[in-house]
């Protein structure tokens, strides 16, 4: 059968994935500061690291207030594989938690969770400081609290280069301009869903920070601030977070069954779009060629971005199959008429392509 077909080679084309998006690595692990000795410290840091992870989960900084996240501030071990520390400075407490018992305390709760298939995002980040400009580039010492902040709130975060000609790109007046074209241009060798724009300057002994972020056509913007760089940077990728949040999560009860085609399918498309899809529980329902039918649990609106992670365009509805009329066969003596074949409906879900 070809549905069997494709399931047996998913695996072998799993490696070979082109699409941008990205599986979040460490996702249920939490990093916070330990803030002094003793059990006391540690249980802070473990409460301080359920907040971060619900945060992390939702975008939502409402959600540590319901009433099921309290109660799991009280016994936050029935969510907790292990506990472990990292040598400072600071010491840091490292808490795994176990994402099966976590997203099912979190839904009976009725909160909206995102995850972990997200949009990767290149982030250009200019620092302006006593010492001069400098644009964070991937293999610089300045590019670790950035690095630290995205794995902090759950983003899969990309740093250019920063050879000199993405520098003459990547100026304050273009990093604050409403024009993404320069840096679009420059951000292609790097594959990404989404561009991220940053202008950090240091003043009065604080950093402040203009950001803006393009998805697609979509721009948000904002500012941010932090006693140090890397305060900054875990300010600005919180409210990126928070911004993009929304686009993908999925709320218990506003969801129903749909049906999504896809066509274009190969063998390596069947894979990630498995893994697109797997936050809606895809089943493969028929399998025709290129074109692959599913049905799946989830709100269209949400569906659809989370395809366009994928790079897959909507198609417009199938239309109606055109009927020639041809005139009903007459029954003869003693035989009755052959009955007509009603006309195939046409697909009512929703229809995608590569």
């Amino acid at each position: 059968m070809r549905v069997l077909n494709y399931l047996a080679a998913a695996c072998l084309s799993l490696a070979g994935s082109m699409a941008q998006a990205e599986n979040v690595a460490g996702l249920y692990q939490v990093r916070e500061p330990l803030e002094g000795q003793g059990g006391e410290a540690r249980a802070q840091a473990t409460s301080k690291a359920l907040d971060t992870l619900v945060l992390r989960l939702t975008g939502d900084p409402k959600a540590a207030q319901t009433p099921a996240v309290v109660a799991l501030h009280k016994d936050p071990q029935q969510i907790i594989n292990q506990v472990g520390t990292e040598a400072g400075p600071p010491e840091t407490l490292v808490v795994e938690f176990d994402p099966g018992s976590t997203e099912r305390a979190l839904r009976q709760a009725g909160l909206a969770l995102w995850g972990s298939n997200r949009p990767s995002i290149i982030g250009w980040w200019l620092n302006d400081s006593v010492e001069g400009s400098n644009l964070v580039g991937d293999g610089q010492a300045s590019a670790e609290p950035l690095r630290h902040a995205a794995q902090h709130r759950g983003l899969p975060l990309r740093l250019p280069l920063g050879d000199l000609q993405e520098q003459l790109v990547a100026n304050a007046k273009q990093l604050e301009g409403k024009d993404p074209a320069p840096l679009r241009e420059a951000s292609e060798r790097y594959n990404a869903d989404a561009l991220l724009a940053v202008h950090a300057q240091e003043a009065d002994g604080k950093w402040q920070g203009k950001w803006q972020l393009w998805l697609g056509e979509q721009r948000e913007q904002g500012t941010a601030e932090g006693a140090n760089p890397a305060a900054l940077a875990d300010a600005v990728m919180l409210a990126v977070s928070s911004r993009l949040a929304p686009r993908y999560v999925t709320r218990p009860g506003a969801s129903s069954e749909l049906h999504v085609q896809v066509q274009g399918m190969n063998l390596q498309r069947y894979a990630e779009l498995s893994r697109v899809m797997e936050p809606y529980g895809p089943r493969l329902q028929m399998a025709d060629g290129g074109t692959l039918t599913y049905a799946v649990t989830g709100n269209r609106e949400q569906l659809r971005a989370q395809l366009g992670l994928a790079k897959l365009h909507e198609l417009p509805a199938e239309p109606a199959p055109v009927q020639t009329p041809t005139p009903a066969p007459q029954a003869t003596a003693g035989q009755p008429g052959v009955p007509e074949v009603a006309a195939p409906k046409p697909f009512d879900g929703l229809r995608f392509g590569w």
